[in-house]
């Protein structure tokens, strides 16, 4: 089941719309473009023919060469794995066999309208030399808006090795089969042309000139049995009109259309007041051909037109006559004479009235109608011309000028005739009309919205040899990621020409990046005031550092030099300076000796004033820790905070004198 599946990365199979012996169509939609499209996909029985698989590829290919308004374009031709595929533009409608089957017999007006566009659309194949080889009602489609699109150009040709038999049940032509086809000839422009005419016989009639059992007995029909006459099954149809199906289907090519030009001519004239009852179209018969003798039977025998016929005639009796004399007789001889000369008389007046009503008749027939008919005229050039300047040639040589059909024209300005039909230096009556092509200018397109879509990839999809200019301005933007379509100059369903259009596309540089500075070192504050002239967001952390002065920055994550967005959060480590590890505690029990050195009038010992000096992780020597005053020995307790690995020390100065100064250990 192909129903889901991804051809390619790119189409999405939705619906089987059709099928046939040779290829499955299928409903697909293209994720790039945003557009629905048929996919055809060969038929596995094809899949390890080399030479189909070659020929298949070759023929595709050069139909995608074709841009026409009525032939059905042609996007990709591919292959993946066993699967050969064409996408093509999908044609929301009918095939034109489903058209016929809907509303036959069509109105020879409507007939018209659609073989004129077959005709432009296989023109314009032939004026790039591809054959179409499988013209039917099944390859030509008509959309809701009733315009026609032809389909399958030269994909028969991967099928010109296979029988009859093997086309019929592969493509289902052989209704459609050209004389040449059919005895096993190669296909060539008058093929396209005798299949045409047998689609335009079906469309007129509702029926198929040749049916038969097998596909063998309809293709001997188009080689041996004459096309019968439409007007057999509506006489309504005008003569002309009968004789462009007689024509396109003539046996022998050479009495065909002498191309498909020629037969969109007689398309544009066929409805002409001075055509409807034109004489029958009739191929030339050879005299000198062999020509088939009669059975003759014994029920049928020869007849010899030039023998005497006896009539047989009862006996009468007759009365008796009387004897005549001389005289009688005499009389009678010069009567007879009489009689002889007058009949030779009147037998000369019959005869020379007869020639000469022979002679009128001739020159009545022969000679007459071109005396009185009006001159052949040579249709001027006008290509180029304005159309009022076109128009005014045409009717002082005696033309008039029927439709005038707009077309885009690549080379042809707006408002100019890009050609005419019947073609410039044809021949045509007085009065005949000529149909002008006007040039609209160069064909408009629509844009799709392409926001959102990365640019490279619409890069490839446009052409851009056809715009005046495709240019890109870049800017950031934190939503969308580099290179992502922000804007486009041309709205969407804007219609534009490309070579007159500059399209500017505004394309997303992603995100803005900060390349990040190495702010080791860095204080705080000024961290803070860097983050904040940048646009990034900052997160401090504390750590004791041996290296790094308190209060600095010992390091940065991302690290310096690093890319990020605007409003990314940096996280910065600052230093608490070296580690302390905690003094340890020693105490030491002294005793200050009392020494009096003098004596009071009351007889009591002078005081004397202690001062005890430390040095450990709290104090310096420098000051006095204590002091206090004694009147005897006195026992105190010293404690010192000593840092690990350094020592602590203290002394005692009793007045002037130091009497203790001892060094602490740091204790094990």
């Amino acid at each position: 089941m192909m129903i889901g599946k991804r051809i390619s990365g790119r189409y999405k199979v939705l619906e089987m719309i059709g099928g046939g012996g040779m290829a499955n169509v299928y409903l697909a939609h293209d994720m790039i473009l945003d557009r629905d499209v048929a996919v055809k996909m060969l038929r596995l029985d094809y899949v390890n023919d080399d030479e189909f698989i070659r020929r298949f590829h070759r023929e595709a290919q050069s139909a995608t060469s074709l841009a026409h308004p009525n032939i059905v374009n042609i996007y990709d031709v591919g292959e993946e794995g066993d699967i050969y595929y064409i996408v093509m533009e999908y044609v929301e409608g009918d095939t034109l066999k489903q058209y016929i089957h809907k509303h036959s017999p069509l109105p020879v007006e409507t007939v018209i309208s659609i073989m004129k566009q077959i005709t432009s659309a296989i023109s314009h194949a032939h004026q790039n030399n591809i054959i179409h080889r499988d013209i039917k009602p099944h390859n030509i489609l008509i959309d809701k808006h009733g315009n026609v699109k032809v389909t399958d150009f030269g994909i028969a040709m991967a099928l010109s090795a296979t029988s009859i038999t093997q086309t019929n049940s592969v493509l289902g032509s052989v209704h459609y089969l050209s004389p040449e086809q059919a005895r096993g000839g190669m296909a060539n422009k008058k093929s396209d042309i005798y299949s045409l005419g047998i689609v335009m016989f079906e469309m007129l009639t509702g029926r198929l000139p040749f049916s038969g059992e097998s596909a063998i007995s309809i293709a001997l029909k188009h080689l041996q049995s004459e096309t019968p006459s439409v007007r057999r099954w509506n006489n309504d149809i005008p003569q002309s009109v009968e004789n462009i199906v007689l024509k396109a289907t003539a046996k022998d090519p050479f009495y065909r259309y002498n191309s498909m030009e020629e037969l969109e001519e007689d398309l544009f004239t066929a409805l002409d007041v001075e055509r409807i009852n034109e004489p029958k179209f009739y191929v030339p018969v050879d005299e000198e051909a062999t020509k088939a003798i009669p059975v003759i039977t014994n029920d049928k025998p020869i007849v010899n037109f030039d023998e005497t016929i006896i009539h047989k005639m009862d006996k009468v009796e007759k009365p008796k006559e009387p004897v005549a004399t001389a005289e009688d007789l005499k009389k009678q001889q010069k009567e007879k004479k009489n009689k002889k000369k007058k009949g030779k008389k009147i037998a000369t007046i019959i005869i020379s009235t007869f020639i000469a009503l022979i002679v009128l008749m001739a020159l009545t027939v022969f000679v007459l109608p071109d005396f009185l008919a009006p001159k052949d005229i040579e249709v001027p050039d006008v290509a180029g011309m304005e159309i009022q300047e076109a128009t005014e040639k045409l009717q002082s040589l005696g033309f008039t000028v029927g439709d005038t059909i707009s077309l885009n024209s690549e080379e042809v300005e707006k408002g100019q005739v890009i050609k005419t039909s019947p073609k410039a230096g044809s021949a045509r009556k007085k009065g005949t009309a000529v149909t002008i092509y006007e040039s609209i200018g160069q064909e408009k397109i629509t844009l799709d919205d392409y926001v959102g879509r990365q640019y490279e990839d619409v890069l490839n999809l446009l052409d851009a040899e056809t715009f005046k200019s495709i240019t890109k301005n870049e800017q950031f933007d934190e939503n969308e990621p580099s290179g992502t379509i922000l804007e486009q100059s041309i709205e969407p369903d804007e219609e534009i020409i490309p070579a007159e259009t500059d399209l500017v596309f505004t394309i997303s540089k992603g995100a803005e990046l900060i390349s990040i500075k190495d702010m080791s070192g860095y204080t705080k504050k000024e961290v803070n005031d860097y983050v904040s002239e940048v646009g990034l967001a900052i997160q401090f952390k504390e750590e004791y550092s041996d290296s790094v002065e308190k209060g600095l920055v010992i390091s940065q994550t991302p690290e310096a030099r690093t890319n990020v967005k605007k409003g990314t959060e940096i996280s910065v480590v600052l230093s608490k300076g070296k580690e302390q590890i905690q003094p340890k505690e020693v105490s030491k029990e002294i005793t200050i000796p009392f020494e009096p050195t003098e004596i009071l009038p009351s007889g009591q010992p002078k005081e004397q004033t202690v001062r005890i000096y430390i040095g450990d992780f709290n104090n310096s020597m420098t000051e006095p820790a204590e002091t206090f005053t004694i009147s005897e020995n006195t026992k105190k307790t010293i404690t010192l905070q000593i840092p690990e690995g350094e020592k602590g020390y203290y002394r005692v100065q009793r007045g002037t004198e130091v009497i203790i100064d001892e060094e602490v250990p740091y204790p094990d």
